[in-house]
């Protein structure tokens, strides 16, 4: 079992995969599962309450030792909370923190007014903001050591800037054609294809 955490006012970004489990990029042997990134900036009002979720996990995995364990994955960029600088050259990275989550189960996906959210309503998006459940939990298996989060649910609270390309085009996007009138002559007699022969 995990700690688990609600984080507000996140940016989603890379959110294809939260009602369609897929792979991780690069990793066709991995299980497919359902992930989401959040972005949110270095003066996020929980960022103190993340870091104590992260090492309450650690703790339930290594004990005494857990916040030196901790300070050693997170120096090795091994644990779920990743510094943006790194990938500053993805929009909206640069200055903030991210979280990578994902489960094997599908998560909860629900609107501002916690009415559930489909695929088709097109809501998250990447850009878009809202609340994330997550629960840390410490791994150390023939895989390494880390701390991973999984993903246990998503509410979309308002829209944003696009991140990473998709959307649509609008009716806006397109002129108008006028229709031409009708040929002088074309009407009566055969019509459709027979009428070209």
């Amino acid at each position: 079992m995990g700690t688990r955490v609600r984080i507000n006012d996140v940016r989603f970004n890379f959110t294809n995969n939260l009602f369609t489990a897929g792979k991780a990029k690069g990793n066709d042997s991995g299980k497919e599962k359902f992930s989401v990134v959040a972005i949110f900036g270095r003066e996020h009002p929980q960022i103190a309450e993340i870091k104590a979720a992260l090492l309450e996990a650690a703790t339930a995995k290594w004990g005494a030792k857990a916040a030196e364990v901790l300070k050693q994955l997170s120096a090795g960029d091994r644990i779920c909370l990743h510094d943006g600088d790194a990938k500053s050259d993805h929009a909206g990275y640069a200055g903030n923190y991210f979280i990578n989550a994902s489960n094997e189960l599908r998560p909860l996906v629900i609107g501002p007014n916690r009415e559930n959210l489909v695929a088709a309503d097109g809501k998250p998006y990447s850009g878009s903001y809202g609340n994330i459940i997550l629960e840390f939990w410490a791994q150390d298996n023939q895989f390494g050591k880390r701390v991973n989060a999984s993903l246990l649910g998503v509410q979309h609270v308002k829209d944003g800037e696009r991140l990473s390309g998709g959307g649509v085009a609008a009716a806006d996007d397109f002129e108008a054609i006028p229709v031409p009138p009708p040929v002088a002559g074309s009407g009566g007699g055969s019509s459709g294809a027979a009428a070209l022969f």
